[in-house]
């Protein structure tokens, strides 16, 4: 069995990423603008559309997928591994563990 072609970062260490890494929400706008909410700074690119948009980005340049529960996301990271890109972290759980984290439990 080959190795995922990215790393499953928990929303607990998103922290732990510099600022050279893009942060790429797959999911579609009305999610990203809908109660879940999205990372600051993710840029909005609908996994429909992410062939066509990662065409022309920098192969070396480490990118974070983001979606609502981890499985687009993870489909996202295998579609850019194909393309030739090599540093893919994808965000594990989705925007749902990311809201369980910030939300204190009562």
């Amino acid at each position: 069995m080959t190795p995922h072609p990215y790393q499953d970062i928990p929303p607990s260490q998103l922290d732990t990423l510099g600022p050279e890494v893009r942060r790429i929400d797959v999911r579609e706008l009305d999610e990203y603008t809908g109660p879940l909410g999205h990372l600051p700074g993710a840029e909005l690119v609908p996994l429909g559309t992410l062939e066509a948009a990662s065409a022309s980005w920098p192969r070396e340049q480490p990118l974070l997928l983001i979606c609502r529960s981890g499985n687009r996301s993870a489909k996202a990271a295998q579609t850019l591994a194909r393309g030739g890109f090599q540093h893919l972290y994808n965000l594990a759980g989705g925007m749902l563990a990311v809201r369980e984290t910030l939300t204190p439990q009562g």
